[in-house]
């Protein structure tokens, strides 16, 4: 949900393009509530729903089952029973989304593994029942990437936010790569310059610096030795502590911040500019 227009696969909309599907936007809760409403309105003028989740809320996944029973009921004789494939990027919580489902709607225990890393779902797995009456599968499946991330942009918040990402550094053609190859420097500084631009967001609070900054090599230096990354004399230990400021945003320790830029009219036209061929 923090990149609800970054993590959008072209190539994938066009695969399935003209299917019946959801559209789910999980981890809801780090992302601004206020970005709901112009993300779905944008998707229903494409004849998409869009469901913001948070697995952990069993009032936010009801909604998936709900919408399930509404589809069912709307045509009995053509879904007497529903099986829906749950496919998208690695790491965005496909397998706890499906457990959550099973256990509010069949009250039952996992049926996926789960992982803090991409990679835990290595093959498409059988059915997973998630409601009883209507029955209601799922099919998880392991996460599906681009093979190239075009915009330097798009590769950096989707590096940001702990995914694979690709094509972030020019002399890579790893087919996908992770912060270890990616120039976490360069997603530092990202990182930095939109914290700056959200003003409900007081970083220097949450990281315990004195002022802020647009200066990364300051910021660094100011945090490395608030946490004691240091090295032998003194120096601050500059890997270690890039590492902790990404950590602290991806736990959501900054609060609720949306990598993408969703006023209106920058949705509509990105919608215009990258989907409007793979629309149903």
């Amino acid at each position: 949900a923090r990149i609800p227009l970054s993590s959008i696969n072209k190539q994938f909309e066009e695969i399935v393009r003209g299917r019946q599907r959801v559209v789910v936007y999980n981890k809801a809760d780090l992302a601004p509530v206020s970005i709901q409403a112009t993300v779905q309105k944008e998707m229903a003028k494409r004849n998409q729903h869009a469901l913001f989740t948070n697995t952990s809320v069993d009032k936010s996944v009801k909604q998936i089952l709900e919408l399930a029973k509404t589809l069912v009921k709307s045509d009995p004789v053509k879904y007497q029973q529903l099986v829906v494939m749950v496919v998208g990027m690695p790491n965005v919580g496909k397998s706890s989304l499906i457990n959550a489902l099973r256990r509010i709607g069949v009250r039952k225990g996992k049926a996926a593994s789960t992982g803090a890393k991409p990679g835990v779902t290595r093959a498409v797995s059988g059915r997973i029942r998630v409601l009883e009456k209507p029955a209601v599968y799922l099919v998880d499946t392991p996460g599906v990437m681009v093979p190239h991330i075009p915009d330097p942009i798009a590769a950096i918040k989707v590096a940001l936010t702990g995914k694979y990402c690709l094509g972030i550094r020019p002399e890579s053609d790893n087919g996908g790569i992770k912060d270890n190859i990616a120039d976490e420097s360069v997603l530092a500084d990202y990182l930095l310059f939109r914290l700056n631009l959200f003003n409900g967001v007081d970083y220097c609070n949450v990281l315990g610096i004195e002022e802020p900054t647009d200066d990364i090599s300051d910021l660094l230096q100011m945090l490395g030795k608030k946490i004691g990354a240091l090295r032998r004399g003194g120096e601050v230990d500059i890997d270690k502590t890039i590492h902790y400021f990404l950590r602290t945003f991806r736990q959501g320790k900054f609060g609720r911040v949306c990598l993408d830029d969703l006023d209106e009219g920058s949705v509509e036209e990105f919608f215009q500019r990258n989907l409007e061929d793979a629309s149903p």
